[in-house]
C-alpha cells in the first residue's frame, strides 16, 4: 500500500493469538515529531516545572489530646496516587515529624478540626509553611453516626477541604493570642478569687460573724482588719469594731452586735488559710496587669479609641483587642462580628415556623465584656448608648435590653476600629430631636389623658433641633383656611401610609387634618392646643 504523502507511515499492529481485536490504524506525522534533544529537554522541563505550580494536594488531620490521625489525598487530576494515612503521636518530636512527612508528600492545603485546645501546638508548628492552612468549627463538619474512625473522620476532612466545601475559623496572629493567654488567665483568676470571697463569707456565716450585714464590703480595709482579728482571737467584738474606717465608725453598735459570733479553733484555721488564698490570688492579678499593661502598649492608639465609647474602661478594651484584634479585614462586617460573639439572635426555622431566638454559645470572653460594657453605658449620663437601652427595656425588659446593647456596641467597635476613628456622642436626647413635632405631640397627648390643657411656647435660649426651625420662628403660624380646599378633601392614593406628621410638613390628607401639630387649632371642649 502506497501512500500519497512521504511524511506519512502507516503502522499496523497484527493479532497474535486468534480471535483477538487488530488495533485500530495509528498515523504518525514524521515532521511533527521531528527536533533536537535539546528541544526536548527544555519541553519536558517546562512541563515538569508548570504541573509543580499547579499541584494542589489536600490533607485532612483528625486532632486528638495524645494522637493525631492524617490523611493526604492524592493530587488534582493525578488520581492513580494512593491516598496516604499515618497516625502520629502529640510529642514535639512526633509533630516535627509529621510536618516533614507532609511536606516531602508536597501537601499544599491543610484542614484540623479544632478540637478544644489540643489543636494549638499543632498549628504553631505548621502556621507559615503551608499554602494553605484551616481551622474548621466541629460542627460544620459532622460525620454520620455509626461511620467514624479516627482515619475515617481525617478522609472525610481532606475530601470536604478538596471539595471547598469547608468554611476556616479565624485564628488572630501569634501576637494576639499571646495577649489572649493572658487576658483569659485573668478572668479566671479572678473567678478563683470570688470563689475564695464566698467561701470566706459562708465561714462567717456558720460562725454567726454578720460583719457583710452591717458592711457594704467585707474585704474592705476595715473588713480585713475584723477578719484578722477573728483568726487571731485576742480581742473582744467592741475592739474589733473600733477598726472600722471611715462612714462604717457610724455604725460601731451595730459591727459590736455582729463580731459577737460562736467561731471554733477549726474554723479560724480554715478562715486563715482562705485569707492567705485570697491575699496570693490578689497579687496575681496585679503581675497579669502588669504584664498585660506590658504587651498591649503597642495597641495604645486602638486602646484610645475604644476608650472613648460610654461603657468602655480600659480592662475591657484590653479584652476587645485581645479577643478581635485591630485587624478586622476577617469579618465581612459588622453583622459578621455580632454573629461570630454571639450577640445577635439565634437563626432557627424549621416546617416554615421560627423557633427559639436566643443566642447561641460563642466566645464567652467577649460575650462578657460586651454585656459588663453595656451594663456601664446603661447607666450612663446624658448618652445616645443609655436612651437606647431605656428606648429597648420598655419593649423588651431590662435582660434583654441589655444584649440588644451589647449588639448595638460591638458594631460601634466594627466602625471604630475599621475606620480608625473616635466615637461621636450624639447624646441622651437623640431620639426625641431626630423627630420633634412627634415627641411634642405625643407628650401633649398624655398630659390631655391625665386632664390637663397646654400651652406650648417656645424657649427663647432654646437651640431649635431643625436648623430650618429657626428661620420658620418669625413667620406666623399657618391658620387652617389658609390651606386649600381642594387640598383638605385630596383623596389619598393607595400604597404608602401618610407621613406628613412625621416629615413636619403640613398635611393635605383628610385622615391627618385634625391631628397635625404644625396647625394652630382652636381652644375647644374635650380639646387641647
Amino acid at each position: 500500500m502506497v501512500l500519497s504523502s512521504p511524511s506519512l507511515n502507516l503502522v499496523r499492529t497484527q493479532s497474535l493469538e486468534p480471535g483477538t481485536v487488530v488495533s485500530t490504524l495509528r498515523w504518525m506525522n514524521t515532521r511533527r515529531n521531528v527536533f533536537s534533544s535539546s528541544q526536548a529537554s527544555f519541553a519536558r522541563r517546562s512541563k515538569e516545572h508548570f504541573v509543580k505550580e499547579n499541584l494542589r494536594r489536600c490533607c485532612g488531620i483528625d486532632v486528638h489530646k495524645n494522637s493525631v490521625t492524617v490523611c493526604v489525598l492524592a493530587p488534582a487530576g493525578q488520581r492513580h496516587i494512593e491516598t496516604k494515612k499515618r497516625k502520629f503521636r502529640t510529642f514535639t518530636r512526633d509533630l516535627k515529624q509529621l510536618r516533614a512527612w507532609l511536606k516531602n508528600c508536597q501537601v499544599t492545603e491543610i484542614a484540623m478540626e479544632s478540637t478544644g485546645q489540643d489543636w494549638r501546638p499543632l498549628w504553631n508548628l505548621l502556621e507559615g509553611e503551608f499554602t494553605k492552612l484551616i481551622l474548621v468549627n466541629p460542627q460544620h463538619i459532622k460525620g454520620l453516626n455509626g461511620y467514624k474512625t479516627d482515619p475515617k473522620d481525617a478522609q472525610w476532612i481532606a475530601d470536604l477541604l478538596d471539595s471547598g466545601k469547608l468554611r476556616g475559623s479565624w485564628v488572630p496572629p501569634r501576637s494576639i493570642r499571646e495577649l489572649r493567654d493572658l487576658t483569659r488567665h485573668r478572668v479566671n483568676i479572678l473567678e478563683d478569687l470570688n470563689r475564695a470571697k464566698n467561701r470566706i463569707e459562708q465561714l462567717c456565716q456558720s460562725g454567726n460573724i454578720k460583719v457583710s450585714s452591717v458592711a457594704t464590703d467585707l474585704f474592705g480595709v476595715s473588713g480585713r482588719k475584723m477578719l484578722k482579728a477573728i483568726v487571731e482571737n485576742q480581742h473582744d467584738a467592741g475592739w474589733m469594731a473600733d477598726y472600722a474606717r471611715g462612714q462604717l465608725r457610724n455604725k460601731r453598735r451595730e459591727l459590736e452586735l455582729a463580731l459577737q459570733g460562736t467561731f471554733t479553733d477549726e474554723q479560724r484555721w480554715l478562715l486563715e488559710k482562705e485569707l492567705r488564698q485570697v491575699e496570693w490570688l490578689e497579687g496575681q492579678v496585679e503581675g497579669l496587669e502588669e504584664e498585660i499593661e506590658r504587651r498591649v502598649s503597642g495597641f495604645e492608639e486602638a486602646i484610645q479609641r475604644l476608650r472613648t465609647i460610654p461603657g468602655i474602661d480600659r480592662k475591657t478594651a484590653w479584652t476587645i483587642v485581645a479577643e478581635v484584634g485591630v485587624d478586622l479585614s476577617a469579618f465581612a462586617d459588622a453583622k459578621h462580628l455580632a454573629s461570630w460573639a454571639g450577640l445577635c439572635p439565634g437563626n432557627r426555622e424549621s416546617g416554615g415556623k421560627r423557633m427559639s431566638g436566643r443566642t447561641r454559645k460563642a466566645n464567652r470572653y467577649v460575650k462578657r465584656a460586651m454585656c459588663q460594657a453595656a451594663w456601664a453605658a446603661s447607666h450612663s449620663k446624658n448618652t445616645y448608648l443609655s436612651a437606647f437601652y431605656r428606648r429597648m427595656a420598655i419593649k423588651k425588659g431590662a435582660p434583654k435590653a441589655v444584649m440588644a446593647l451589647a449588639h448595638h456596641m460591638i458594631v460601634v467597635i466594627y466602625q471604630v476600629l475599621s475606620r480608625k476613628e473616635e466615637y461621636v456622642e450624639m447624646g441622651g436626647d437623640y431620639y426625641d430631636q431626630r423627630n420633634k413635632p412627634r415627641t411634642i405631640a405625643r407628650l401633649v397627648a398624655r398630659l390631655g389623658r391625665l386632664g390637663y390643657q397646654v400651652d406650648l411656647k417656645l424657649l427663647e435660649n432654646a437651640m431649635p433641633a431643625d436648623p430650618t426651625e429657626k428661620d420658620n420662628e418669625s413667620e406666623p403660624p399657618s391658620q387652617p383656611d389658609a390651606v386649600p380646599e381642594e387640598g383638605l378633601g385630596a383623596k389619598r392614593k393607595r400604597g404608602r401610609p401618610c407621613k406628613c406628621r412625621q416629615r413636619g410638613i403640613i398635611c393635605k390628607h383628610q385622615a391627618a387634618r385634625e391631628v397635625n401639630p404644625l396647625i394652630q387649632q382652636p381652644p375647644s371642649e374635650g380639646k387641647f392646643s
